[in-house]
């Protein structure tokens, strides 16, 4: 079920805080094909391409969050997913294009299966596609280089990423 921005839990409280800096509960959802190329999608909003992610909504967990966003930017559903890092703190805190300050905290996730049909625009989505990792479309949101390293160290240590 996709709801507005407005109708959102993120959109309500934004409403209701005025300009107040509010925390944001999200995840990401990193998805590769069997080749290992990774799933970008371009963002409707600020044209970036980015990882499937969004904000959680009450009575939802956080890898309900992450398979529920890979849906509806995507088309795809998300099989078993693992949390491989936490990204938190101040350092975290930033202010939207549309002046709306924020202090994230997001769960990434590896989409460790996946099945559907890749759809290349939704209301969230302008394109999407299977990137190789030395070949990403610009502009890229700096959140994908930043958590693929990080799911390349929590691979290779098998200990989660904690920012």
């Amino acid at each position: 079920m996709s709801v507005s921005w407005a109708e959102s839990y993120v959109g309500q409280l934004r409403a209701l805080a005025g300009d107040r800096t509010l925390m944001f509960v999200g995840a990401r959802a990193v998805i590769r094909d069997e080749t290992g190329k990774v799933l970008l999608i371009r963002r409707s909003d600020n044209g970036h391409w980015a990882m499937p992610a969004g904000a959680m909504e009450l009575g939802e967990s956080i890898s309900g969050c992450a398979a529920r966003e890979v849906r509806e930017e995507t088309g795809l559903r998300a099989g078993s997913v693992t949390a491989f890092a936490l990204y938190t703190g101040p350092d975290r805190i930033n202010t939207n294009m549309y002046g709306h300050t924020y202090q994230i905290f997001t769960v990434a996730f590896r989409i460790d299966d996946w099945s559907g049909t890749l759809l290349t625009s939704t209301d969230e989505t302008t394109d999407a596609r299977f990137c190789r990792t030395d070949g990403f479309p610009s502009p890229l949101s700096p959140t994908v280089v930043e958590t693929l390293a990080d799911l390349a160290a929590f691979e290779r240590t098998g200990r989660m990423v904690l920012k």
